[in-house]
């Protein structure tokens, strides 16, 4: 993207594993099923008829696999024209079968025949049941281990394999599959029909893919691929975008990897319910409809973006991770963290006007975040459990993992990186990988300590800090010219720039200890006369010197560097001067990000914070102001007191009142997608944090507007409007919203609207809308991202936690899988003692899927927000005092 009998040890159950690990033995690998499903949709099942093709490395009387949820009716093992009926223990805490026989197997080829049956779920993951008005539909999601709730199986990365899939359905419906369809024919029951697909290449179980139901395709070719754009027959209509970026992105893959598409066609698939964003079976594409489907005329420039970007992901992995796959989850980063780098690579050349590197820099600052906590994880952490491979889905393998690549890219350059990817794939196409082998590939291809410098960030958790002090000063240099036998020894005195680096780990809270962790972290310095050199930083500290007296040094240049960055107080002073002018934006960008960093660690003043966003405002840009608008929602939450909150509303009306009206309110038809961004951007801070009141009205009167014809409001400013209007919104426009929601065209609009309801305020209106997220109203997949966002909002927090626990049960019924940590992640937002010990006790009291390492870093960040608060707080109001004071004498 989610009691097994005791035995004696000369089965094919592997002794010396540790009690509670699901690994499988390797005594028996798979090479081919053939797989015959039969879904009724009405009943909700399924039954299953599975041969698979199997070696057998050692002699023994058993055979272990995967199966979760199955009742297995029979089993047969074949070896020649032997055939041995097996018996079948299950153990449904590992999620393994065991098929035994009376006589011995043999080491070689083997069958086994394998009659099963099994529940569409309704929980999405395995073989679910999926609904929307009147149709039903049979979807599959196996990512990371849930193939097994679907057919017996080598449920494990490294057992790769090739599939034949047959489906047998009712007439009306149809069925998506990895391979081509080969055969559509009658029967074999009235009403019924059945589709063969073709043989797919090797590959995981957790890709394979089934798709039941009622669809409509687009259909196009690139490169002699076939494509389709396939959705329910509401969708139809929304297909161009994603067949116009498919194909883009397809063009750009194939040049890139110098591999062509190599799975013969690419199926790109819309459902109703999907718990993720998207799932990279192979060439079958399973999506979340508001991730696909977009009006071409009437949507956000971040919509345009967020399709290109997951469909970029996605199609990514069938190299990345299709093609190459990690050898088991413990480097799940070798697929996620290389997708999510690879994904910006086809925007960053077709789509100038999006500016993705700054999107890329949001990422790494999320992973910078989480990664600043001491309940981390290493990119690649010991991994054993079901459990344990669903909490690896985070930003630290996603987002951390492309970073790092991002870093050592830019390090070696992005020609020689090219080439070390392409050498790595076709070395291990169709086959697993370690993160061993990637970056020995690498370090071969590039000549640089790529291996060196990657083990050290992929292996131990957390993040550096650098700390950088530059003095000018004049050394004393000697030069030796030799003319015949006479010598003249010639003292000079040069400016220089001397450059002291530190590293230590950097902690969210501020507080420091023993670590002894180093880093082998590239740093590439950029100076006041334009130059940039770059350097490696493998000891506590590293001096650099520059030639020349340098008024002003940053020690990140371009932003690819995954580290935070401290100046010493002069040195800050001077960056200040020159950010809005001599830095790039992401440039910008990661030191405004460094800096609030530094300030919730207290290791700067939040003034200074301010005062650097008043200097980059002198030159607006969406990003930008994207980037600190979280820390300005956070110092209103927690800083802002009932003393000065005029006065900060003040301050925040002043500095971005004006950069509105230079823009204005209508966004003209030549208009850049830059700056319509950054108009939504700025009524959000005037409408929700500075409470505007002429900013209130006109988003009023815009949402009512929207209310009434979506299409009449620009789509990249309509989710700014609505939910600045709901804030102050009243009992009516709260049902206003409610009764709108059916009548929205699009998926865009039913989020926008959606995820606008978490800002109405009050008791009342609070409870009603949590009442509506739990309701059948809600699709599963959003109801618990719905319910954190009201459980985020400072405005509802206390009420809309007593809530959650008493309706608990109503809840709970809306998770799937691991959502419900989306929940435990907006209990993080409190920012006191009372809050977070029920959040602790609560918790732990009602278990949520890969929710431990979260709720130990929620803890974690409520107890920094303490921090930050103590440090901060009386500081902000001296800096509101003498800004305000300042203000009044001008």
């Amino acid at each position: 993207m989610h009691i097994l009998q005791k035995l004696a040890c000369n089965s094919f159950l592997i002794c010396s594993v540790l009690a509670g690990a699901q690994r499988l033995p390797h005594t028996v690998v798979p090479e081919h099923y053939a797989i015959a499903f039969t879904p009724d949709l009405a009943g909700a099942t399924f039954s299953g008829d599975e041969l698979i093709r199997v070696k057998i490395n050692r002699p023994g009387k058993s055979i272990i696999l995967n199966a979760a949820e199955l009742q297995i009716q029979k089993a047969v093992i074949t070896q020649g024209l032997h055939e041995q009926e097996a018996h079948v223990s299950l153990d449904t805490e590992s999620e393994q079968a065991k098929l035994t026989v009376s006589g011995e197997l043999a080491v070689g080829p083997a069958t086994l025949h394998i009659h099963f049956t099994g529940i569409l779920n309704e929980k999405l993951h395995g073989f679910y049941l999926s609904k929307t008005g009147s149709r039903r539909y049979a979807i599959t999601q196996f990512e990371p281990t849930d193939a097994r709730r679907a057919f017996p199986c080598f449920d494990e990365p490294e057992f790769k394999a090739t599939f034949n899939i047959t489906l047998t359905i009712d007439n009306g419906d149809t069925a998506i599959s990895n391979g081509s369809l080969l055969s559509d024919t009658v029967g074999p029951a009235p009403g019924e029909h059945t589709l063969r697909f073709s043989t797919t290449p090797r590959m995981s179980t957790y890709l394979v893919a089934m798709a039941v139901g009622r669809f409509q395709c687009a259909r196009g070719n690139v490169s002699n691929i076939p494509v389709r754009i396939c959705g329910t027959p509401e969708n139809d209509h929304l297909a161009k975008v994603a067949m116009r970026y498919t194909f883009e992105i397809l063009q750009y893959y194939n040049h890139y990897y110098g591999i062509k598409y190599p799975y013969g066609k690419l199926d790109i698939v819309g459902l109703p319910e999907f718990a993720g964003g998207a799932m990279e079976n192979t060439a079958a594409i399973f999506y979340r409809e508001s991730l696909l489907f977009i009006d071409e005329k009437n949507s956000s420039v971040e919509s345009h973006l967020a399709v290109f970007l997951v469909l970029a992901h996605e199609i990514s992995h069938h190299w990345l991770g299709n093609l190459v796959t990690m050898q088991w989850w413990d480097n799940l980063w070798l697929n996620e963290g290389l997708a999510s780098w690879m994904e910006r690579k086809p925007a960053q050349e077709l789509h100038h006007e999006w500016n993705v590197a700054l999107d890329a820099l949001n990422d790494t600052n999320t992973a910078l975040q989480i990664d600043s906590l001491r309940d981390t994880h290493p990119i690649r952490a010991k991994v054993e459990t079901s459990d344990d491979i669903h909490a690896m889905f985070d930003p630290i393998t996603y987002d951390k993992g492309a970073a790092i690549i991002r870093m050592v890219e830019s390090y070696v350059g992005p020609e020689t990186f090219r080439r070390g990817i392409n050498t790595y794939l076709r070395k291990f196409q169709f086959r697993n990988a370690t993160a061993e082998d990637f970056w020995t590939v690498m370090s071969q291809v590039s000549g640089r300590p790529i291996d060196r410098i990657m083990r050290r960030f992929v292996s131990q958790p957390g993040e550096p800090l650098v700390t950088v002090k530059a003095e000018c000063s004049t050394t004393k240099a000697r030069s030796i010219e030799d003319q015949g036998a006479q010598q003249s020894m010639l003292a000079q005195q040069r400016p220089s720039t001397d450059i002291t680096l530190t590293q230590q780990r950097f902690f969210h809270d501020g507080d420091m200890d023993n670590n002894s962790q180093l880093w082998l972290v590239p740093v590439c310095i950029k100076t006041g006369d334009g130059e940039t050199s770059c350097h490696l930083l493998q000891h506590r500290q590293t001096f650099v010197r520059i030639a020349g007296c340098m008024p002003w040094v940053f020690a990140n240049t371009n932003a690819v560097g995954y580290f935070r960055t401290q100046y010493a107080p002069d040195n800050l002073k001077m960056l200040a001067a020159v950010v809005a002018t001599r830095l790039s934006t992401p440039e910008r960008v990661s030191l405004l990000n460094d800096e609030a960093a530094l300030v919730t660690a207290g290791k700067e003043k939040i003034g200074s914070l301010l005062d650097l966003i008043s200097v980059v405002n002198k030159k607006p840009q969406a990003d930008i102001v994207e980037s600190y608008r979280r820390t300005l929602e956070v110092i209103d939450s927690h800083l802002v007191t009932v003393g000065n909150r005029e006065s900060y509303h003040l301050w925040l009306r002043k500095t971005f009142h004006s950069l509105l009206a230079q823009i204005g309110w209508t966004a003209s038809p030549q208009e850049s997608g830059e700056t319509r961004s950054l108009r939504a951007n700025l009524i959000g801070i005037l409408g929700k944090l500075a409470q505007d009141p002429e900013t209130v009205t006109k988003s009023t009167a815009l949402a009512h507007q929207y209310l009434q014809d979506p299409a009449s409001v620009d789509s990249t400013l309509a989710r700014s409007v609505l939910q600045v209007a709901a804030r102050a919104g009243s009992a009516a426009l709260l049902n206003d919203y409610l009764k709108a929601l059916p009548q929205m065209n699009t998926p865009e609009e039913v989020g926008d609207l959606q995820q606008s309801l978490a800002e109405f305020r009050g008791p009342e209106l609070v409870g009603q809308v949590l009442s509506f997220d739990v309701s059948s109203e809600v699709r599963d997949q959003d109801a618990p991202s719905l319910i954190a966002a009201v459980l985020a909002n400072p405005a509802n927090q206390d009420f809309a936690w007593q809530w959650i626990k008493t309706h608990w049960e109503d809840v709970e019924r809306k998770i799937t899988g691991s959502s419900g940590v989306q929940i435990v992640y907006g209990a993080g937002r409190f920012c006191d003692a009372g809050h977070r010990d029920e959040v602790q006790e609560f918790f732990t009291q009602h278990k949520l899927l890969s929710s431990e390492r979260v709720l130990k870093q929620m803890i974690e960040r409520i107890n920094s927000c303490i921090k930050y608060r103590d440090r901060q707080q009386d500081k902000l109001a001296l800096w509101l005092y003498e800004h305000n004071a300042m203000d009044s004498k001008q």
